[in-house]
């Protein structure tokens, strides 16, 4: 008699203790496609991209080749933190399906750089923005909210991962 098949939402729940919904929608999903957009807005709209880090009403000025090159390497950041997102945890995922404290531990430690990074950047963004908008937020465009409340919001994902909400630690068993 042969075993029932897996689906995939059950053998990925089962290999991936360490990173359970809704971690792995807001890490494995959601993060890397906020990831992406910026980089091919960058790399396709350099101008236009530069202009949109602050919010402004007046027409964006044409960019000079050392400002496209900086905003592509931007995008290409972005593209960068995308890909690492979206292949580190499914290689863990994937590699370390049966090591539930080897998954948590590798999790934590790009979980621990992804939320530093959080950090600098939401206040790095706000040291940047002209102090009449800083916290006027009806003045914010999508790049603003993109760049301080969605990063809060992956960083509120990272804390509750760290505290253990919705989720079992590993970390606290007996080494394997």
């Amino acid at each position: 008699m042969s075993s029932p098949m897996a689906t995939p939402q059950s053998r990925s729940k089962e290999s991936f203790p360490a990173l359970p919904y809704p971690y792995r929608f807001l890490f494995v999903g959601l993060e890397p496609a906020s990831l992406f957009l910026p980089f091919f807005l960058a790399l396709l709209y350099p101008s236009w991209f530069q202009h949109q880090l602050i919010p402004s009403s007046e027409p964006a000025a044409p960019l000079g080749p050392r400002e496209v090159m900086a905003i592509w390497q931007l995008g290409n950041c972005y593209g960068l933190l995308g890909l690492i997102s979206s292949f580190v945890f499914r290689a863990i995922r994937d590699t370390l399906k049966d090591n539930p404290w080897a998954q948590e531990r590798i999790i934590a430690a790009s979980l621990t750089a992804l939320a530093i990074a959080d950090i600098t950047h939401i206040l790095l963004t706000l040291l940047a923005l002209p102090p009449k908008l800083r916290f006027n937020i009806v003045e914010w465009n999508a790049m603003t909210w993109g760049n301080i409340p969605t990063v809060v919001v992956l960083f509120v994902g990272r804390m509750a991962w760290f505290a253990g909400v919705g989720r079992t630690s590993f970390l606290k068993q007996k080494v394997p």
